[in-house]
């Protein structure tokens, strides 16, 4: 059985950094490319960042470059987010995808797994 656990939201004030992390169980966790979506509410799903399963390449929304990083340690099957500068427009709930490709996506269709969610509060 699959399974991806989010964990590393809190509530933060505006300006202020967290790292997300998604711990893999159950797949080849590299053989899968992994992605940060992010959803607020009456929103839909949006993409934040992705990460090619080798880790050699990384892609980002636009309202996240320069701030978010993401990353990968295959020898842990963990998957993370380093969120820096935050804003309150990234107040949402986070999930990581992951999808059975050499490439990630920008569409959440894409991806064959998700985790739960981790809730991201950012106050002004």
């Amino acid at each position: 059985q699959v399974q991806l656990v989010e964990s590393g939201g809190g509530l933060v004030q505006a300006g202020d950094s967290l790292r997300l992390s998604c711990a893999s169980s159950g797949l080849s966790f590299s053989a899968y490319s992994m992605a940060w979506f992010r959803q607020a509410p009456g929103k839909e799903r949006e993409f934040v960042a992705g990460i090619r399963r080798s880790g050699g390449s990384t892609s980002y929304g636009d309202s996240v470059k320069g701030r978010f990083t993401i990353s990968r340690d295959n020898a842990k099957n963990t998957v993370y987010l380093q969120m820096n500068s935050l804003k309150p427009e990234d107040t949402a709930v986070y999930y990581c995808g992951a999808r059975g490709s050499p490439f990630a996506s920008g569409r959440s269709g894409d991806y064959d797994y998700w985790g739960q969610g981790t809730q991201v509060t950012v106050s002004s």
